[in-house]
């Protein structure tokens, strides 16, 4: 707990940003998850289903992977990041793409579910995640729950 400000920190989160942002992405994918599946399986059946299961699950080790890798290299150094950001995205992008070719001949895969799977969870985990990033340096990652969006009430 921080003095000052009588909040609780957890300096896991302020070393290692990255583990502590995809691991909130990861935590609201999962509440989103079930109800994406029910509605591949209502659309495109039992295959769609099953490839917007594999999308979700490419999408989720994608992300992991991108904040490990980036967190090995903040510790070497910022250009080591740098190559990281860059290079780890493109690595990963090929990785992506094996491995939608490598069931591209399985029996249930359906492209459309898989590929409309891995669009839009990759954008709209991110576009919803922007909300909870915290911008300030004071605290790198994720913000303090005081720091997230609240809805309030207007007063005239």
């Amino acid at each position: 707990m921080d003095l000052e400000s009588g909040r609780s920190v957890n300096p896991q989160q302020n070393d290692e940003p990255e583990k502590g942002i995809v691991a909130d992405m990861l935590r609201r994918g999962l509440k989103i998850v079930p109800v994406w599946l029910l509605i591949s399986l209502l659309i495109w059946g039992v295959d769609g289903a099953l490839s917007a299961a594999y999308g979700v699950a490419l999408i989720f080790a994608n992300f992991l992977a991108a904040a490990l890798f980036l967190t090995w290299a903040a510790r070497i150094s910022t250009s080591a990041l740098m190559f990281a950001a860059l290079f780890g995205f493109l690595v990963r992008l090929g990785a992506l793409t094996v491995a939608v070719i490598a069931v591209s001949k399985i029996s249930f895969f359906a492209p459309v579910p898989l590929g409309i799977t891995i669009i839009v969870s990759h954008l709209g985990l991110l576009v919803w995640e922007t909300r909870y990033v915290s911008l300030s340096l004071a605290y790198p990652g994720l913000g303090p729950d005081n720091m997230a969006p609240k809805k309030f009430k207007e007063t005239k």
